[in-house]
């Protein structure tokens, strides 16, 4: 899971000619190659690879989008995921997927220019059956090193449900920080009220790997 975060606006068209362009995933060299991973763009015919693991309980449980429930909504929306997806392959068999959106950070009236596209957020998502062999740890640890190299951001960051141990598990062995635990924020399908965590890590604080 991951959880993304007024003044007048120009009109629509002002706005699209002079809104700063988001670093897009092309700016990264595909493939990324790991000691036994390889990392690559989403494709639309990884449709079907996805909904098989996407759609597990206990896999869409911990999911921030929409309920996958139904083969036709998931399809419908599989576009936007591969706006910001990766595919983590092993062998040729996709074993899961990582998401990073460049966005800006917070900063004060006057200061924005300097925040623009300054941080990641990054999600993932793998196959149960791919569980308890470092693959997450892998995969999500080249594409921190790839955006930072190649996003030129400044800060990293992911967030989860607490509960949702193996989560936050992976980004503290990957070294970020725990910098926020949020009581009950987070509304889950089940109808509970959720605590959630936000781990980060800034660029001169990430090895080279």
């Amino acid at each position: 899971m991951n959880q993304n975060r007024s003044t007048a606006s120009p009109s629509p068209n002002t706005a699209a000619a002079t809104a700063p362009a988001r670093p897009g995933l092309d700016l990264i060299p595909w493939p990324i190659r790991t000691d036994r991973l390889v990392l690559r763009r989403l494709r639309p015919t990884d449709l079907d690879r996805l909904w098989e693991y996407r759609s597990l309980p206990e896999v869409h449980q911990w999911l921030g989008g929409g309920s996958i429930t139904d083969f036709a909504a998931f399809e419908a929306r599989f576009p936007s995921l591969c706006e910001h997806g990766i595919a983590v392959e092993l062998d040729g068999r996709v074993i899961g997927d990582l998401r990073a959106v460049v966005g800006d950070a917070w900063s004060q009236v006057g200061m924005e220019h300097l925040a623009k596209n300054t941080e990641a957020v990054l999600g993932w998502v793998f196959d149960p059956e791919a569980a308890g062999r470092g693959y997450a740890t892998e995969s999500v640890g080249a594409l921190i090193t790839a955006c930072f190299a190649h996003l030129g951001v400044r800060r990293v960051s992911g967030s989860c449900f607490a509960v949702n141990e193996p989560s936050a598990r992976l980004m503290k062995r990957l070294g970020m920080r725990l910098e926020e635990h949020s009581r009950k924020t987070a509304l889950h399908r089940s109808g509970e009220w959720m605590d959630t965590m936000m781990f980060g890590v800034l660029a001169d604080e990430w090895p080279e790997r």
